[in-house]
């Protein structure tokens, strides 16, 4: 009898150390392949969560499939995308040409056309929709403001003397290089407060100044959680709630879309990473910035936001210029990864692979949702980017 009692008393105590380990960990294993694929499909059962609603009346995108034959050379052979499917781990894959869905697959075991994904740094570049959208109604007087004008909280902090445009280039000389695979990164310690149930503004205001404000490109999911804190504090509502007026209620989406939520109260969504929607809807996000701001006969985004988003000339967010915190081949303005080249694309990006393609003067958009293994692989980045820009260049032939 005794040695039963200690047995389930040690079998107890191992099963509590698991659940100790696995809150502590949760951010890591959620990440874990094979697991991600549920979990990039699943966030609202994993997370609080705020819908984002669509309005009535659906917008069309007319089905016109045909066979996608498009080829790309990568690593000194040409493939098909079947093989960057395999070698890149894709969940789903919509590409529109015309305004007309042309191919639409669903590799991922938990995807399909009504599943909504975890867009991961995607949602940046929904955020300075937001902010653009904002500006042009006048509940932010202009971009070179003080963030501090906004979110009073963070005064005396690095953030302290940092304009929303300095937020918006990815510029703030605020945080350190957003590595994944350090745990002690203000990324990671940003991680797991928003999923363990510690304080996001802690960590925010915790943040070094690393350099000068305006004058060097550091890639930071900190810079877009201030802009969101801005976008909250001028709008009086949270990032769901003015993103279903201003915007998900407008694109004629199909499907609901939502944000998930810090554990901790004050609950709060993660401007630069929480929001989830399906392939198609991103799919008329991208339509939406390929044709200037507007849809369905509509102005939603300010048609000079828009061509902001493609780039402007700063030397230090040029194509190639981005430095360690950047790959070779992008460049970085407003929140959207510019691509240069005559037609100019521009793309939003998310960790483990979530892209949003737009190359408006080819009329071509594509949406790519993935599972990678890692957070950040240079390799995968540079197949995806190569072969996006191959079908759209099929497409426009």
């Amino acid at each position: 009898m005794r040695g039963e009692v200690g047995g389930w008393l040690l079998a107890t105590a191992a099963a509590g150390a698991g659940a100790v380990w696995l809150w502590r960990h949760q951010d890591e294993v959620m990440t874990r392949r094979p697991v991600n694929e549920w979990t990039f499909t699943h966030m609202n059962l994993l997370m609080p969560a705020e819908d984002v609603r669509r309005g009535g009346q659906v917008f069309p995108l007319p089905r016109r499939m045909r066979p996608l034959e498009a080829t790309y050379g990568f690593a000194g052979r040409e493939r098909s995308l079947a093989e960057l499917h395999a070698r890149t781990n894709t969940t789903s894959f919509v590409v529109l040409h015309g305004g007309e869905i042309v191919h639409e697959s669903y590799p991922g075991r938990f995807a399909g056309p009504g599943v909504r994904f975890q867009m991961f740094s995607m949602t940046k570049s929904v955020t300075s929709m937001l902010i653009g959208i904002a500006l042009d109604e006048g509940a932010i007087k202009d971009v070179t403001e003080p963030v501090t004008v906004y979110c009073p909280e963070l005064a005396g902090s690095a953030f302290d003397g940092v304009s929303i445009e300095h937020l918006l280039d990815m510029s703030s000389g605020v945080g350190d290089l957003e590595i994944y695979t350090a745990r002690d990164a203000l990324i990671n310690r940003f991680a797991r407060a928003a999923t363990g149930g510690g304080s996001l503004h802690e960590v925010v205001a915790s943040a070094e100044r690393s350099t000068e404000a305006g004058t060097r490109f550091n890639y930071s999911t900190i810079d877009t959680q201030v802009l969101g804190w801005v976008l909250e504090s001028a709008t009086g509502h949270s990032l769901a709630q003015y993103a279903t007026a201003r915007l998900w209620s407008r694109i004629g989406a199909e499907h609901d879309a939502y944000y998930w939520l810090t554990r901790k109260h004050p609950r709060t969504a993660i401007g630069g990473g929480s929001l989830n929607a399906t392939a198609r809807d991103l799919a008329r996000l991208g339509l939406l910035m390929s044709r200037g701001g507007q849809l369905n006969g509509q102005r939603i985004v300010p048609e000079a936001w828009v061509a902001r988003s493609r780039g402007r000339g700063v030397p230090h967010l040029e194509v190639g210029a981005l430095g360690p915190s950047g790959y070779p081949h992008y460049g970085y303005s407003n929140q959207w990864w510019t691509l240069g080249g005559e037609r100019r694309p521009f793309t939003a990006v998310g960790i483990h692979g979530q892209y949003l393609y737009v190359d408006p003067d080819a009329d071509v958009v594509i949406v790519k949702t993935s599972a990678w293994p890692t957070a950040d692989d240079p390799s995968r980045d540079a197949e995806s980017i190569t072969a996006l820009r191959a079908v759209a260049d099929h497409l426009n032939g």
